[in-house]
């Protein structure tokens, strides 16, 4: 098998586990908790987007990537992991604005994933990944996608829900 090929391999099988855990646990698991809880965890797969800061490393030890893609993609993820890191701090303090921002991740994210697979289309990437670039394009890569289709699914399964539910004698009141 040549490295393209396990590369790709690696990549759907990290997606067929996710799409195991999802369904056995985190959608049961979001079902139970409100809004703002269950988006909270999701977000904190993006804030750690920074990891494509790596690309500096992987590119001077012989990834091949060109500067104008590795720059797109560190500076992309830079921006999604500040927008996560806002929007959770907003979910945590149950603020009106989390809900933007949250909708704001998923509008750059998607847009910078579509620009991702028409660039990387020209650009044999994949065929050079080594150690640490390797195990990032097949672990954390894929969960990318896949907690942003968990953040769609709570945003539109609970539009117009409020961020929380409190008890309050014996009866539930919403608060946003």
């Amino acid at each position: 098998m040549n490295p393209s090929t396990a590369a790709v391999l690696a990549q759907v099988l990290s997606l067929a586990l996710y799409a195991i855990i999802a369904r056995l646990y985190v959608v049961p698991w979001l079902k139970a908790r409100d809004r703002a809880d269950a988006l909270i965890p999701l977000m904190w797969v993006h804030a750690f987007r920074y990891v494509a800061l790596h690309l500096f490393d992987a590119q001077s030890a012989g990834f091949a990537i060109s500067d104008g893609l590795r720059d797109r993609i560190i500076y992309g993820d830079l921006f999604a992991s500040a927008l996560a890191v806002l929007a959770i701090l907003a979910l945590h303090a149950r603020m009106r604005v989390s809900i933007p921002l949250v909708m704001l991740l998923v509008g750059e994210t998607v847009t910078f994933i579509a620009t991702l697979i028409r660039a990387r289309g020209h650009e044999q990437t994949a065929a050079v990944a080594t150690g640490i670039n390797w195990l990032i394009q097949s672990f954390y890569v894929p969960l990318v996608p896949v907690t942003l289709s968990f953040i769609i699914w709570q945003l539109a399964s609970r539009r117009g829900e409020p961020l929380v539910a409190v008890e309050h004698r014996g009866l539930a009141v919403e608060e946003n």
